[in-house]
């Protein structure tokens, strides 16, 4: 049996901005968002051949339960499409060393399903490109495109598939606070969509100039995430520990060194990225997770 086989890097991200839009009549609400790409990684192991598709996830971070069907796996589902986009129906088996933490809105799973169409992509006799790439990235889900894209930072906006790609800045270090239960994304917009209709609130896209991509301090001025109001009520250990977070963020920017505290994504991960030195606390019933910006 001929095989070729290809490793890939999957790595996580936080969103540090992240701005919820009107909901079409699908159901599925539009985004604005800025991604920043981590260090923090799976590793995703790809071969192709005649074997028949196969998926096994393993390491540190797999929940006890496990991840649920294959077949339901974002890279399972990156695989499928990706062979039925470029009709290149090979057998496939797909090994995950999974080092992101499950459901805390880093993208684990959306990376590794990118991670696949990469390994896909660079395996197939007939590449389809990066165009078609990320189309295919896009109908699996809002992270696909931009954890495709190989990107440090972008501005994304739609459902994820249309992406501005920005200057990369400096590296910087990132404590990411996780929890043993993250928070359902679904659950998550759907009480996110009440609030605001308990609200009444008015929906709208925000234009940010340029320049407030261009450091990590004028980041700071902008960030902000819709989902933590609502994530905070369904998630104890969001409620609890996001104060802290921009307390710790904010104490840094007073003395002058740029500082972000917030949740990434639709929780439950919550983060501090700053510049400069800085001990990590370890004590205490929260366990951070060290990484830098990529």
């Amino acid at each position: 049996m001929t095989c070729e086989s290809r490793t890939e890097r999957a790595h996580a991200k936080i969103n540090l901005v992240l701005r919820i839009l009107a909901r079409e009549a699908s159901g599925y609400h539009g985004i604005e968002t800025l991604f920043q790409l981590l260090e923090l990684h799976d590793l995703v192991h790809v071969r192709v051949g005649t074997m028949a598709p196969s998926l096994t996830c393993a390491g540190p971070t797999m929940p006890a339960g496990g991840l649920g069907p294959a077949e339901q796996n974002l890279a399972w589902r990156a695989a499928v499409a990706y062979a039925t986009a470029s009709g290149w129906h090979t057998g496939w088996e797909i090994e995950i060393d999974k080092q992101i933490p499950v459901g805390g809105g880093l993208g684990g799973g959306s990376a590794d399903a990118a991670a696949v169409l990469r390994a896909f992509e660079a395996l197939s006799p007939a590449p389809l490109g990066m165009e078609r790439l990320l189309q295919i990235a896009g109908t699996l889900g809002a992270d696909v495109p931009f954890l495709v894209s190989g990107e440090s930072l972008a501005w994304a906006w739609g459902r994820g598939d249309r992406l501005l790609p920005l200057p990369a800045l400096p590296t910087a270090s990132v404590w990411l606070a996780v929890f043993p239960e993250g928070v359902n994304t679904g659950a998550a917009y759907g009480a996110f969509a009440r609030a605001r209709e308990a609200r009444g609130d008015t929906v709208q896209a925000f234009a940010y100039p340029a320049s407030a991509f261009a450091s990590w301090g004028s980041i700071a001025t902008i960030a902000v995430n819709d989902f933590e109001p609502v994530v905070s009520e369904m998630h104890a250990g969001v409620a609890a520990v996001l104060p802290s977070i921009r307390a710790l963020a904010a104490e840094r920017r007073r003395n002058g060194a740029p500082a972000i505290g917030m949740m990434s994504g639709s929780g439950a991960t919550c983060f501090l990225l700053h510049t400069g030195t800085m001990d990590m606390p370890s004590d205490g019933p929260i366990t951070f997770l060290p990484t830098v910006t990529r």
